[in-house]
């Protein structure tokens, strides 16, 4: 299964919409995980044009129609293994202490989340911890990005490095 990620993606507040390479690129995804921050639901309605099956949280700056339709925390498999989902808050440098926190009764192999705008891909404490950054900001982000997740037997995930603009 491949599963595209996005997240901080701020619509209409940064952006009009969802970058047209990540839109080519979801459409050849199983699945779409948007991590938070969308502000409205036009991001989702975008994914859900291209890709049936889309999973989100509600982010902290998510308006109230967002936040009833989306819960703040997912858990769900995907294969053998189980994924947490979840966009973070606080402040950034300590995103990874909240979020093992956040699911440590859960178990999960992999956590999915954003908030900071910085794409991270890293393992802690066995947990594989994936951000994709954000793919709209023009302002704190060093770039934009998406990202990719193939889980076969494994867990393969990596960061696309988009343009800006």
């Amino acid at each position: 299964m491949i599963i595209g990620v996005i997240s901080d993606t701020h619509i209409p507040a940064t952006a009009k919409r969802i970058p047209e390479t990540i839109i080519d690129a979801f459409r050849k995804v199983d699945m779409v995980i948007h991590a938070g921050d969308m502000i409205g639901l036009e991001a989702i309605e975008e994914l859900k044009a291209v890709c049936p099956k889309v999973i989100a949280v509600a982010g902290n700056m998510d308006n109230q129609e967002v936040r009833l339709q989306y819960p703040l925390k997912e858990l769900f498999k995907v294969g053998n293994f189980k994924v947490g989902l979840m966009h973070g808050f606080g402040a950034p440098a300590n995103l990874i202490s909240v979020l093992e926190d956040a699911f440590k009764l859960d178990k999960p192999d992999l956590i999915i989340f954003g908030h900071s705008h910085k794409p991270f891909n890293e393992r802690v404490n066995g947990v594989l911890f994936f951000n994709p950054g954000s793919a709209t900001d023009t302002i704190t982000a060093e770039y934009n990005s998406y990202g990719l997740i193939e889980i076969t037997d494994q867990i393969n995930a990596r960061i696309v490095r988009i343009q800006n603009g």
